[in-house]
């Protein structure tokens, strides 16, 4: 969907917006680890400031559609090797942009917050080849996945650190289908939350139970050292879900942060399938799912009702202040 149409669903001119530069309290919104106070009561507010505020972090919202092309697209690419699916996987110390101009330091997969998704098919033999280029030691843990406790990957129980310089060999078979994660799991606090985090997503061999859908997305939610971010990003440098009227799209929520994120779209029902990597017995519909860390949940999305439809985290603090929305914030939207 180019920018202008996305424009015309909104009911907006492209002459109306602008892609002026955000100002400091814009850039102060996505500072890492931090919630947005209230002005005192009785303190003078300049709402016209706070208005233009909010209107500008809208515009930069559009005038950056199509700009980050990872934040949907991050598949981990492997070689083929005598019927081996073979991932390298690179730990690095990098400076990451969530969106502001600002760089912060970031723990990384392949050089991405969050690392590229990794897609298998159940039954895949499978090898990750880790090299830590890091000042400090890693593992990597395969949240959901049903692996030989020589490969869980959690250090001093499983394994010994994968230490600076080092390389470490993980090799297993994928067993149990569904929507799981891989991450760090030494200095974890630390690693996960600055980036040494995603998605880790298997095929099932007998797909006539999975949905046909029209578009599946990864939404990797996470907090505290990056701040409050989506794939990676805050709002207003999240990028939208862009469907049609009568699509009907999957969403895979991750939580790999410190908080519970209850994640609510305007407009439309979510109509909840999976838990975990797992079929519910009965699906459930809602509009807001609260997902605790560590927790991964499949929703189908029928996109009846054309428009543009904020998608968020409805812990206000995350999400929206007096400047307006800020980090976990999103879009979908349904053109007709």
């Amino acid at each position: 969907m180019r920018r202008r149409d996305f424009l015309k669903v909104l009911g907006l001119s492209v002459g109306s917006v602008s892609t002026a530069g955000m100002l400091n309290t814009i850039h102060a919104q996505h500072s890492p680890g931090m919630d947005m106070p209230a002005a005192p009561q009785g303190q003078d507010v300049d709402w016209v400031a706070m208005n233009e505020h909010h209107r500008e972090g809208v515009n930069t919202f559009l005038a950056n559609i199509g700009q980050y092309p990872q934040f949907w697209d991050n598949d981990m690419p492997y070689t083929l090797e005598n019927g081996v699916k073979v991932f390298e996987i690179r730990c690095q110390e990098i400076q990451w942009d969530t969106g502001t101009g600002i760089a912060f330091p970031a723990l990384t997969y392949n050089g991405t917050v969050p690392g590229p998704t990794i897609r298998v098919d159940a039954g895949d033999a499978c090898r990750f080849v880790v090299i830590n280029e890091m000042t400090q030691p890693t593992a990597i843990h395969w949240h959901g996945l049903i692996v030989p406790n020589s490969m869980d990957g959690v250090p001093f129980i499983t394994q010994e650190p994968i230490m600076p310089g080092e390389t470490f060999t993980y090799e297993f078979t994928a067993r149990n289908a569904g929507t799981h994660m891989y991450h760090s799991h030494i200095n974890a606090v630390e690693q996960v939350t600055k980036g040494m985090l995603g998605g880790f997503i298997i095929k099932p061999t007998d797909t006539s139970r999975e949905p046909v859908v029209t578009g599946d997305y990864v939404l990797v939610l996470n907090d505290s050292a990056l701040g409050f971010t989506i794939n990676g990003k805050g709002f207003p440098y999240t990028q939208p879900i862009i469907a049609n009227l009568g699509d009907k799209i999957r969403v895979r929520y991750m939580n790999e942060g410190l908080m519970i994120h209850p994640m609510h779209l305007h407009g439309i029902p979510q109509l909840v399938f999976a838990k975990d990597g797992y079929t519910l017995p009965t699906p459930y519909m809602c509009d807001t799912l609260n997902i605790a860390p560590g927790e991964r949940y499949d929703v189908l999305i029928d996109c009846t009702e054309p428009g543009a439809w904020a998608f968020h985290c409805h812990i206000l603090s995350h999400a929206e202040a007096r400047d307006g929305m800020f980090g976990m914030v999103t879009a979908l939207v349904v053109n007709a």
